[in-house]
């Protein structure tokens, strides 16, 4: 979108004020409102940021200021206030691109497989649960009726959250979304809001403003919104599934069918639906899994979601095995249809900029280098005994973040990904964060130790 086509739409929506966004390493959404009367000041400097102020984002208090510019083609109206909009950017300091910025980082990856004749397209699965505080000021599902074991798809339990959910889905098919299907999910008040999927970049952005558009209907009504991975050890955590696929732009293709793009990873005559590319790709994933979770789970609690075994509630459906299956959700990647492959390893705290720009780096890889990943597993692997497992070479992901970090800083390809100077500020950062978890003194070493010993 043009700054006059900018222009134009202010003029038509009668839209007064933008959100200039940008996210830091956690996917943080920061912002400052920026009136219309100065939408071309916007364009030309963008708004200006105390990077240091700012959350992970390389800079100290002397450093010069962040200037945000704005991408106009991610331009969004806010649907529950009519004259603003949102429009994502990215960072520049002193004149030039920022290291540090995730949407850049991404952005720059892209372009890799741009040059090499891709596109890379990406759907999500984003859950998320609706909480609140007790008396005491401690978290719990927010409606004391949801209480089944089981009360994934619960029609009974969804029908009391239909306005909410309904709200969400009319906002997103008036911003053009195509959101296609919502759920209660496996864990009590946990929901799910599937929408079409898009470039990456693209859905980077919805997948942005949609964790920001939950939380802020979700305040509405006096509830908190998370997408922490695993806020209670009894209930099963948030993931955010990665649905892949590798379409060639249409100038590299003469159009037969008015369609503008041909999914090289799909072969309908393969018994998955894949084409040779698709397993490389695939293989690619597999290699790299290991340093891809620093990325895709990147929190000390997101390793409590990824646990081997049986967990505490019931079905954990998080991968903790490096393998490969159909319609199977007890591996890490997925083959729920044609054409396509989805990574179960990302989990709802993963900035959405950093994992795709991770995943495509390390599918590239297994394309370039033509990697097998071995055989389907058809089994229901959380059932399989882990001795068997390791007879059958399966591995495992990393169990913790410290050992996450560890294969991530000894990863190039990942870690190219990322750019050398942001994935070292990336496992400084992390590992701080699991310094200080051991640090802390946690509720249960309090109830397990403290009148023993």
């Amino acid at each position: 979108m043009t700054l006059d086509e900018v222009k134009a739409l202010v003029e038509e929506k009668g839209i007064e004020f933008f959100l200039c966004s940008f996210v830091e390493m956690n996917g943080m959404p920061k912002a400052k409102v920026v009136p219309t009367t100065h939408l071309d000041d916007m364009a030309e400097e963008g708004a200006g940021f105390a990077g240091f102020a700012a959350g992970n984002m390389g800079q100290g208090p002397h450093d010069s200021d962040m200037m945000n510019i704005p991408d106009f083609h991610s331009v969004t109206l806010v649907p529950w206030r009519e004259n603003m909009a949102w429009v994502a950017g990215n960072i520049h300091v002193d004149g030039e691109a920022y290291d540090y910025c995730p949407r850049t980082i991404l952005q720059r990856q892209l372009e890799v497989a741009k040059q090499e004749g891709y596109v890379f397209n990406v759907g999500v699965e984003a859950e998320f649960m609706l909480l609140k505080q007790d008396e005491h000021g401690d978290y719990a599902p927010y409606d004391p009726l949801d209480i089944l074991d089981k009360p994934c798809y619960d029609l009974v339990t969804l029908n009391r959250n239909l306005d909410v959910m309904t709200m969400l889905i009319q906002y997103m098919q008036g911003l053009g979304w195509g959101p296609y299907a919502n759920d209660h999910e496996d864990a009590n008040c946990q929901f799910e809001i599937n929408w079409e999927y898009s470039d990456a970049l693209t859905t980077a952005d919805r997948h942005t403003f949609y964790k920001w558009m939950v939380k802020v209907i979700a305040e509405e009504q006096g509830w908190l919104a998370t997408f922490m991975p695993k806020p209670f050890a009894h209930l099963t955590g948030s993931g955010a599934h990665y649905h892949m696929s590798l379409p060639i732009p249409q100038t590299h293709m003469i159009v037969w069918d008015g369609q503008n793009e041909t999914n090289l990873f799909l072969d309908e005559q393969d018994q998955n639906g894949l084409s040779e590319m698709a397993y490389w790709f695939m293989g690619g994933l597999l290699r790299h899994a290991k340093a891809l979770v620093a990325i895709a789970a990147p929190l000390v609690n997101s390793y409590k979601r990824l646990v081997r075994g049986a967990p505490r509630s019931g079905a954990s459906w998080a991968p903790v095995y490096v393998t490969y299956g159909a319609s199977n959700r007890t591996q890490m990647i997925r083959i729920p249809g044609p054409g396509r492959i989805e990574n179960r390893a990302v989990d709802g705290a993963s900035n959405p900029y950093l994992s795709c720009a991770a995943m495509l780096a390390a599918g590239l890889d297994g394309i370039e280098n033509k990697m097998d990943p071995g055989h389907r597993n058809d089994d229901n692997l959380y059932e399989v005994p882990e001795e068997v497992l390791l007879g059958r070479e399966i591995e495992f992901l990393p169990s913790t973040l410290q050992e996450a970090l560890d294969y991530l800083e000894a990863d190039s390809i990942v870690k190219g990904a990322l750019g050398e100077v942001y994935a070292d500020y990336f496992i400084e950062v992390k590992r701080e964060e699991w310094r200080q978890y051991h640090q802390s003194v946690s509720q249960w070493e309090l109830e397990n130790y403290l009148a023993i010993y």
